[in-house]
Formats: structure tokens, C-alpha cells, sequence
């Protein structure tokens, strides 16, 4: 182990993982995230963790938090299984050419066309209401726009560390229809096989704090799937209410870097 990380084990250090991953976990069912939107600032703020090391650590936390959410979630038949595949394909595809693009494109231009897309989705998520019993249909031309959403997915995530949640879940409720509830089902999926293998690549460069991970991600897993129940219980329009909430969350933090980035 290195970095600031070390000096704050102990029992509050451990205390506030803990808290971390419950809070993640509980958001992940939820919303059908993976919570790295709530793991990596608060191991930055917390505990010292650079950027790199909390963004390793996370993406190492996601694996079982989506896991236990899949299972949550399919409880309830609520996760398009072959969908989820095509937009992990896309996903993993998409993350590489992010990455490779990253030197060459302005962080703070793309920061602000992600807000405005945010926006815009809020917007939308006050005007359509997914019905319950809404199902994904797939054909050749579903089929392939999912492969698309998959790699625009993982163009983001590799270029600002936006998480594919965030995006998969809108789509698929706005553009392609389905039910709030197999929407997250499916994003929480799509995100297994990426965060795996991210997992494996950070394992290599020593990007990640193992231990961290572990606890925040078994603390996760105690209330993802709490997520998951109340997110059957809540109304449509309520989950679209709050997943919106949380995405105003989400493009503030992303405003509020590109202004800082904009700063000499």
C-alpha cells in the first residue's frame, strides 16, 4: 500500500469505508448505477485517496455491488440479459477508443456537452413516465443500436470517468422504451464485464487499493439489493424524480470541474 491511504487505516479509516459502501450500495440498486459517482470523490475527500488510485479503487468496488444488484433485480425478472451483453461489447470497445482519445480532446468542452445532455435528459425524465410492464424489444435494428449506445457509453467513460449508468439508464428508458426497473437491471449487467476488466488492467499498474475495495465493495453489497426493493416500491414518476435529482448531482459536480479546469 502507498499514498495518504495508509495513514488513515484504522478504525475511522475503516468506519468511513464502510459508510462509503453502504451509501454507494444503496444508490446502485436505487438508481442502477454503479456508484463510482459516490465512492471516488468521497475516497479523494475522506481519505486522501489522488484521482487515479480512488477511480482504480472504485471500479474495483463496482464488481460485486453490480453483481449483488443483478441478482437483485433479476429476482423480479427486471434485466434484459442479451441486451446487456450488446451494450458491455459497445462499453468495452468504446472505453479503449475513449481512452486513446483522451490526449487529443478538450476535457472541459466535453465536460459541458455531457451537462447539456444531462439537462436535457432531466427534462425528459418529467415528461415521459416508463410504464412498468414496458419490455425491450430486440431485432437486428435494436439490436445494433444497442451495440452503439454501448461503445458511445464507453467513449465517455473512458474520456471523463462518467460512469455507464448514468447513460444506459435514460436511453433505455427514453429511446428504447423499457420499464425504469429493467433499465437499471440491465445497466447494473452491462457494467460487470468493463469493471473487470478494468479491474484486471489497474491490477497490473498497481492502480488500486485491494483491502479498500473490498470493504467498500461487501459494504455495498449489504444495501444494494435494499436499493433495489425500494426502487419496486417507488411510483414511476417518483423514480423518475429522483433518478433526475441525482443526475442534477452528478452534471454540478461535472460543471464545477470545467469551471475549475477553465482557471489558469
Amino acid at each position: 500500500m502507498n499514498s495518504a491511504e495508509t495513514e488513515q487505516r484504522g478504525v475511522r479509516g475503516y468506519a468511513i469505508l464502510i459508510g462509503i459502501g453502504l451509501t454507494a450500495g444503496l444508490l446502485s440498486g436505487l438508481f442502477g448505477v454503479g456508484g463510482g459517482t459516490v465512492i471516488v470523490p468521497l475516497l479523494v475527500l475522506m481519505l486522501g485517496f489522488n484521482q487515479r488510485l480512488a477511480a482504480g479503487t472504485s471500479l474495483g468496488a463496482i464488481v460485486p455491488t453490480a453483481s449483488i444488484g443483478v441478482l437483485s433485480y433479476a429476482a423480479s425478472d427486471s434485466v434484459a440479459w442479451i441486451p446487456a451483453l450488446l451494450l458491455a461489447v459497445g462499453a468495452v470497445v468504446g472505453a479503449q477508443i475513449g481512452t486513446r482519445l483522451l490526449p487529443r480532446v478538450s476535457q472541459t468542452v466535453l465536460r459541458w456537452i455531457f451537462v447539456g445532455f444531462l439537462v436535457l435528459v432531466i427534462v425528459s425524465l418529467f415528461l415521459v413516465i416508463p410504464s412498468r410492464d414496458a419490455v425491450l424489444t430486440l431485432d437486428w435494428i435494436s439490436g445494433l443500436a444497442l451495440v452503439v449506445v454501448g461503445v458511445l457509453t464507453g467513449i465517455l467513460s473512458g474520456l471523463i470517468g462518467v460512469g455507464g449508468g448514468i447513460v444506459v439508464v435514460p436511453v433505455l428508458m427514453l429511446a428504447f422504451g423499457t420499464s425504469d426497473l429493467v433499465a437499471k437491471g440491465t445497466s447494473l449487467l452491462m457494467m460487470i464485464p468493463a469493471a473487470v476488466s478494468g479491474t484486471i488492467g489497474n491490477l497490473r499498474h498497481r492502480n488500486i487499493d485491494l483491502v479498500a475495495a473490498g470493504v467498500v465493495g461487501l459494504s455495498a453489497c449489504a444495501t444494494t439489493a435494499l436499493g433495489a426493493w425500494i426502487a419496486t416500491l417507488i411510483n414511476p414518476a417518483v423514480a423518475n424524480m429522483l433518478f433526475a435529482a441525482y443526475l442534477v448531482v452528478i452534471g454540478t459536480q461535472l460543471a464545477l470541474r470545467a469551471i475549475r479546469d477553465r482557471r489558469p
